[in-house]
């Protein structure tokens, strides 16, 4: 594999994923460079929205494609916002609104237990029978209170377990070793080692 696309327009993401797959020799290029159409995410699990995600960059390509899909999910919620935590609060996204809405749902509640999931899906071409599926969990829970400045999304309202420290506090290099999405990076590399 000496190609890559990524079925995202995220230029964070994308530069996150050539940097950690740059020891492979993995050329790797945004779905955007080759002028893909967003793929419809119609699932309410985090895996079938990934697998849709890879499947129609490698088909709008021809190319080995990987996907994302993740979010928070919170245990008084029922695990919501889930796969809907970008649009929470609606259209259009706002990470402000969404976190305002998850504190909302919140009050008077004492469970605020939480963690943050990522899926990460590579197919070889469209019709992988057998695509690489990865996974990470970051445990914590949610703040009554934002706190730091840093990082996006949900970030400013988690606890981090371990650290005790809100992720939006967290050094980037310190988050993206043992956040959701560091997490199951390092486990598709592993896997990506072992490929012929």
């Amino acid at each position: 594999m000496k190609k890559l696309v990524i079925a995202s327009g995220n230029a964070g993401k994308l530069r996150e994923i050539a940097h950690l797959l740059q020891p492979l020799n993995i050329e790797v290029l945004s779905q955007s460079h080759f002028n893909v159409p967003e793929a419809e995410e119609p699932y309410v699990t985090f895996i079938e929205n990934a697998l849709a995600k890879a499947r129609h960059a490698s088909e709008h390509t021809g190319l080995p494609a990987l996907a994302d899909d993740s979010g928070i999910c919170v245990d008084a919620l029922n695990g919501a916002p889930g796969v809907f935590s970008a649009r929470f609060a609606g259209e259009p996204k706002s990470d402000a609104r969404n976190n305002e809405k998850l504190l909302q749902e919140l009050n008077g509640k004492n469970n605020r237990q939480a963690h943050y999931y990522c899926v990460i899906v590579l197919v070889r071409h469209a019709n992988d029978p057998q695509p690489i599926i990865v996974e990470g969990i970051w445990q914590g829970e949610i703040l009554t209170v934002p706190q730091g400045d840093g990082g996006f999304g949900y970030d400013p309202l988690f606890l981090d377990d371990k650290t005790g420290k809100a992720a939006a506090e967290l050094a980037p290099e310190i988050k993206n070793r043992i956040s959701h999405r560091g997490q199951a990076m390092s486990k598709l590399l592993q896997k990506l080692e072992h490929l012929d």
